[in-house]
């Protein structure tokens, strides 16, 4: 059978219970301040607004890889535009502005 008698001093144990009692409250505040709602609210704010400027980002991305894309088609290496690309383009829009006035129109 192992030897549990304790060695030290009754002034060490209660230095001992002191400290623990220490750390347990210290970790109970912060069980506290885990879980008051508002602190619960506001980690679900942070995530939400984390996610949503991740979304944002990634949209910003493909929106501008796009803009990139159909720049490259209306203009050469020197950054000039390409005529025989632009007014067919020009025309096309302008016909569905067109159209989409004239069926306007005709709905009232």
């Amino acid at each position: 059978m192992a030897d549990t008698a304790d060695t030290r001093t009754p002034a060490q144990i209660e230095a001992d219970i002191r400290r623990r009692r220490e750390v347990l409250a210290e970790t109970l505040d912060e069980i506290g301040v885990r879980v008051h709602p508002k602190t619960i609210v506001g980690d679900a704010k942070a995530k939400a607004v984390a996610n949503i400027d991740h979304t944002v980002g990634r949209a910003y991305v493909q929106v501008n890889r796009v803009v990139s894309e159909v720049r490259a088609q209306f203009t050469d290496e020197d950054g000039r535009l390409r005529a025989e690309r632009v007014v067919p383009a020009a025309l096309v829009v302008v016909g569905v502005v067109g159209l989409v006035a004239l069926s306007r129109r005709r709905g009232r």
